[in-house]
């Protein structure tokens, strides 16, 4: 009953997770317990609790999907600006040969996927590139409130395919380098650089678009 119940909460979370993820729910969108129930096959209450996990990450407010504006999107780049330029040097540091291999991979297969048109796997994968950098902050709260600001980033930018940025993958091996070589100085320097680009590239692109 225990397994079950947690399958069930889980299928629910991923579930609207997703929608929310490729704009089939938008922005502003009132999620109701009962039609996402009999949408998604499982009683009311893994809906509640999938609703009240994703309210915890910022992505819903009052049962309404996080609809963020350019200005909340510049506030959660300020955030990742400041943490992630120090997660980086901390990274140059600490980060272990393994960890190091691993970053590595990530810019390999980003790389494979946009050849590949895969837009998906390049989100992931820049997604854990950064997600490895984060963790070397080794400061419980600055990962946690990193992690928030990024759930949301990440949750509506594959929206804007801003991962097919010129240069982006070009930057994440330029970080990477700075990191190996340890040399932290340039490694804060180039993730702050970095993000700066990105930020301003997906004001970019809402500008065209309308909307976020």
């Amino acid at each position: 009953m225990v397994s079950d119940k947690m399958n069930s909460q889980k299928l629910a979370y991923e579930y609207i997770r997703e929608r929310m993820l490729d704009g089939t729910y938008k922005g502003g969108m009132k999620l109701v317990e009962e039609r996402l129930a009999s949408e998604i096959g499982v009683s009311r209450t893994p809906i509640r609790e999938a609703i009240k996990r994703l309210e915890q990450e910022g992505l819903i407010k009052n049962k309404h999907i996080y609809n963020p504006t350019a200005q909340d999107l510049i506030y959660i780049y300020e955030i990742r600006i400041l943490l992630e330029s120090f997660a980086a040097k901390r990274a140059a540091k600490n980060m272990t040969t393994e960890t190091l291999i691993e970053l590595e991979n990530t810019i390999k297969k980003s790389r494979n996927s946009l050849v590949d048109g895969q837009s998906k796997n390049t989100y992931n994968e820049t997604q854990r590139f950064h997600e490895l950098i984060i963790n070397e902050c080794q400061n419980p709260i600055m990962i946690e409130r990193l992690e928030k600001a990024q759930t949301i980033f990440y949750l509506f930018s594959l929206r804007l395919d801003i991962y097919n940025r010129p240069h982006l993958i070009d930057e994440h091996e330029e970080i990477y380098k700075a990191i190996k070589n340890r040399n932290e100085q340039l490694a804060g320097e180039l993730m702050a650089q970095h993000l700066y680009k990105d930020m301003n590239f997906t004001l970019e692109v809402i500008g065209r678009k309308g909307q976020f």
